[in-house]
């Protein structure tokens, strides 16, 4: 489990076939090979860490569902390991499982910010509501608003000079992490309209109302 709150911004060392190399420094800290890292949002195992380097193996997959297979040598990844369980918690509940993957359609400076719109897929946006929480390339953000097939969300100074996020650009493909919470509620919803909310409930280890 993370709470999209990055903790440094990694390099990419090398690609091969199922498998990413990063350079990276405070998250290795403590890392060894069976940890978990979310890179770019994706939780990823640790499969080998050696000085200021760590590799992870990659699944097609996680090739398939996020912008991990785009990755080149140089370019530059968020990374977190996961949350402590007495570790502060910063942002929202985020798994690391990437849902999909959208395209950045335009940046706007507002204030002192970035406000960045940004489209996802249909089968998301019954997930993304304003003032939600949404996570992009693992970044924990808040949803400024919604329409049908795109978001809003405000990039303050601090979250654009440490992450990747302040290097996107129009065009840009990011990872998307919808809020898990809500996915349970909207399923929670479909049960209920077909009368099957119990049973739901009852099968994952709540016991019905005596």
């Amino acid at each position: 489990m993370f709470t999209g709150i990055v903790e440094e911004v990694g390099v990419v060392r090398g690609t091969a076939t199922g498998q990413l190399t990063i350079g990276a420094r405070n998250v290795l800290e403590d890392i060894k090979p069976g940890d978990s890292l979310a890179i770019n949002g994706a939780c990823l195992t640790v499969t080998s860490a050696d000085g200021d380097v760590f590799s992870v193996d990659v699944m097609p997959e996680t090739f398939q569902r996020t912008n991990i297979g785009r990755l080149h040598y140089g370019d530059l990844v968020n990374l977190e390991r996961a949350m402590p369980a007495g570790g502060r918690f910063g942002g929202h509940l985020v798994q690391g499982h990437v849902d999909g993957t959208g395209r950045v359609m335009a940046l706007s400076p507002e204030a002192g910010a970035v406000v960045a719109r940004i489209s996802a897929p249909a089968e998301l946006t019954p997930y993304v509501v304003n003032k939600g929480f949404v996570a992009v390339d693992g970044v924990s953000l808040t949803i400024v608003d919604c329409g049908d097939f795109s978001f809003s969300v405000s990039l303050v100074a601090y979250t654009r000079e440490h992450t990747t996020l302040g290097g996107m650009r129009p065009g840009d493909i990011v990872n998307l992490e919808v809020d898990v919470i809500a996915k349970y509620v909207e399923r929670l919803r479909r049960l209920d309209s077909q009368g099957m909310t119990l049973d739901f409930l009852e099968e994952h280890g709540f016991s019905k109302a005596r």
